[in-house]
């Protein structure tokens, strides 16, 4: 008798253990960080300076795990497809939650299959021109490209990309004629922009500074609603009476859809105030990228908005890169 009251206690007390774990306070294990790049890009610098301080402020180790390929989809169809408990998490960007939904077709829906947690930053574009052009600045570069229709081209880091989508809407927004030229990344397509081989282009301010800097680049504009530190005496499209250019390569963090409201809560929150350090600022400083704190709401707007941009930029334009 003895035996069997020991028997039938037996799943009691487990399903009794089972909640007790189940009440354990979030995060009760170590956190997956997916970014969707291999590791030594400035995407990955920024992520692991964000979670390491993100751990700490959650007390529990935060753990950076690189899936570059496909261009971000490997990352997103791995996060999606993860357990919605809060313990992965991903490093979406303009690749995986803007440009690319508006000109491809993926297994994924950068909407549907996500909870947005919050914004990291962003970095402007920036236009930038060939030294030998014979324009000193954005008016003179307008001039330039009026008089000579057709004959001047601009690199992009690929097709479908923030850097040809960007140039694409200045081209629509001016009606300017420009050849586009494609590159499998922005560091040949700077080659031959050095070069002389393209004259102008739109790459990530990061990307440029050191270009920039050594005189082989002349910027014009950068995009975004203010002028960036690094170079602020380069005026924003928007001073310059192009409207919508409010487009930046901005960072932010997703997980699996259906996540816990409380869960996503406390990571916008412990994320917000990792984000509002004046160290964090100065270590992002190094990619050019500005914190950018949002609630969880505003962030899915945000994306949502930057998808509807560039999906209606592509139809426009004709850019479908399934087609």
């Amino acid at each position: 008798m003895q035996r069997r009251t020991f028997t039938l206690a037996l799943p009691a007390a487990l399903i009794g253990v089972h909640r007790l774990a189940s009440a354990q306070p979030f995060p009760s294990k170590p956190i997956r960080y997916i970014v969707p790049v291999a590791a030594g890009g400035g995407s990955d610098m920024v992520g692991r300076t964000v979670t390491e301080r993100w751990g700490r402020l959650l007390n529990q180790t935060i753990v950076v795990d690189n899936q570059g390929g496909g261009g971000g989809v490997i990352a997103a169809q791995s996060t999606s497809r993860a357990p919605a408990d809060g313990y992965t998490l991903m490093q979406g960007y303009v690749a995986t939650h803007g440009t690319s939904p508006a000109t491809r077709k993926l297994p994924y829906d950068a909407v549907k299959d996500f909870t947005p947690i919050g914004m990291i930053g962003a970095t402007p574009n920036v236009l930038v021109i060939n030294a030998d052009v014979p324009a000193r600045d954005f008016k003179e570069f307008l001039a330039y490209l009026r008089a000579n229709p057709g004959k001047v081209s601009y690199g992009s880091a690929g097709p479908g990309s923030l850097t040809h989508l960007t140039m694409e809407l200045f081209k629509q927004v001016e009606d300017v004629q420009m050849t586009h030229v494609p590159y499998r990344g922005v560091a040949p397509a700077f080659n031959d922009l050095m070069g002389g081989q393209t004259q102008a282009m739109f790459p990530g301010l990061a990307a440029a500074v050191p270009h920039i800097k050594s005189g082989r680049a002349r910027p014009l504009a950068v995009t975004g609603k203010a002028r960036h530190p690094q170079l602020k005496d380069t005026p924003t499209l928007e001073e310059l009476g192009l409207r919508g250019f409010d487009a930046v390569q901005w960072y932010g963090v997703v997980g699996p859809a259906g996540m816990p409201a409380d869960v996503v809560r406390q990571l916008n929150e412990t994320l917000n105030t990792v984000l509002k350090a004046p160290d964090l600022s100065e270590k992002l400083a190094i990619e050019a990228v500005e914190p950018m704190p949002m609630s969880a709401a505003e962030f899915g707007a945000y994306v949502r908005a930057d998808i509807e941009r560039w999906t209606r930029l592509a139809r426009e334009r004709k850019i479908q890169l399934d087609a």
